[in-house]
C-alpha cells in the first residue's frame, strides 16, 4: 500500500479548519512546534509528531489523552489532539519562551547562567509537576497509574509570565510499579543510566531534573562527551561537580546516583535541598 504523503509544513499552511501555521517556533527529537491563529484570532502553539509508526502513534495518542485530563498549574494544558497526513497533533498554550532560551538571554545580556535562586525559583515549580505525573494516583480505564514523562530538559520547561509548566508528553509511559520496562527514547544528554538499559523508574525524571539543573547553572552539559543514541554498553560516569559549591555537590550527587532507589525520594524534595544551599551563600571551593 503506498504511503500517504505527508502535510507540507509551512506557514500560512491550514493543517486544521480554524488554525493557520505563522511561525516556525523549533523543533525537538520528535516533532517541529509552530504557532498558529486561531478563527477568534487567538494565538497557540501546534506540536507535530511524524506517524510514520502506527504502533508508536497509538501508544502516543494514548498517553497524550490521559495527560489531557489532568489539571495542575505546573502542566502545559493539552487543548486538543488530532490527526492530519502524517502527523498526530497537539494543540497546546502559547509559551513566552522556555528555560533553554532564558539560559541564551542571560548569556548573551549578562555573560552568565541562570543564578542559583532564579533557576531554584523555576526548577522548584517544574518539580511540583514532575512529581504529580510521577505519583501512581491517575485514574486511566479503571487503573490506578503513574506517568512518567521521559524527556526532562530546559526546552520542554516552558515559561509563561512567572510561571513555568512541564510541557511535550510524546514520551510519556504510564506504570503500575517504581520499574518499568520501556523503550531506549528521550534526549541521551539528560537521560538517566536505566534508559540505556531499557528500564524506567519512579525516579528517572529526577535524573533528567538534575542533568537540567546542571546545563541551567553552569551553562554545559553534565556530559561533555556526546552520545547520540541509547547504547546498552553506554556508562553513565557521575558528572564532574566541581564547579558547585559543597553543600550542591552532595544533593547533586544524589540526584545523580546509579541506582533509581539511592536518589531523593522525590523531585520536591531535591529542589528543596538544593535551594537550602543557598541559604547562607556559601562560595565555591
Amino acid at each position: 500500500m503506498a504511503a500517504i504523503a505527508k502535510l507540507l509544513l509551512a506557514g500560512g499552511v491550514e493543517p486544521y479548519p480554524g488554525y493557520r501555521l505563522t511561525t516556525f517556533l523549533g523543533s525537538g527529537g520528535v516533532g517541529e512546534v509552530w504557532r498558529a491563529t486561531t478563527l477568534q484570532g487567538g494565538a497557540t502553539a501546534l506540536k507535530f509528531l511524524p506517524s510514520d509508526c502506527q504502533i508508536a502513534t497509538t501508544q502516543e495518542a494514548r498517553a497524550l489523552q490521559a495527560i489531557r485530563r489532568l489539571e495542575h498549574p505546573h502542566l502545559l494544558p493539552i487543548e486538543n489532539i488530532w490527526s492530519c497526513p502524517g502527523y498526530l497533533v497537539i494543540v497546546m498554550e502559547l509559551a513566552d519562551g522556555n528555560l533553554l532560551d532564558l539560559l541564551g538571554v542571560y548569556g548573551a545580556e549578562l555573560h552568565t547562567p541562570l543564578p542559583p535562586d532564579h533557576l531554584c525559583f523555576f526548577l522548584k515549580q517544574a518539580a511540583a509537576g514532575i512529581d504529580f505525573l510521577n505519583k501512581r494516583q491517575h485514574l486511566v480505564n479503571g487503573q490506578r497509574v503513574a506517568l512518567r514523562h521521559c524527556d526532562i530538559k530546559p526546552s520542554n520547561l516552558l515559561v509563561i509570565g512567572n510561571k513555568v509548566k512541564v510541557s511535550d508528553f510524546s514520551l510519556a509511559v504510564q506504570t503500575t510499579s517504581p520499574m518499568w520496562h520501556s523503550r531506549r527514547a528521550g534526549t541521551p544528554a539528560y537521560a538517566a543510566p536505566e534508559i540505556f538499559q531499557g528500564q524506567l523508574s519512579d525516579r528517572t525524571d529526577q535524573y533528567s531534573l538534575a542533568a537540567t539543573y546542571y546545563h541551567l547553572r553552569t551553562g554545559e552539559l553534565p556530559f561533555p562527551q556526546h552520545v547520540a543514541s541509547f547504547d546498552p554498553k553506554t556508562a553513565r560516569p557521575m558528572p564532574d561537580l566541581t564547579p558547585f559549591t559543597k553543600p550542591e555537590r552532595n544533593v547533586l550527587a544524589r540526584a545523580f546516583a546509579h541506582v533509581p532507589q539511592d536518589r531523593w525520594p522525590s523531585c520536591c524534595e531535591f529542589m528543596e535541598q538544593l535551594t537550602r544551599c543557598f541559604v547562607s551563600a556559601p562560595k565555591v571551593g
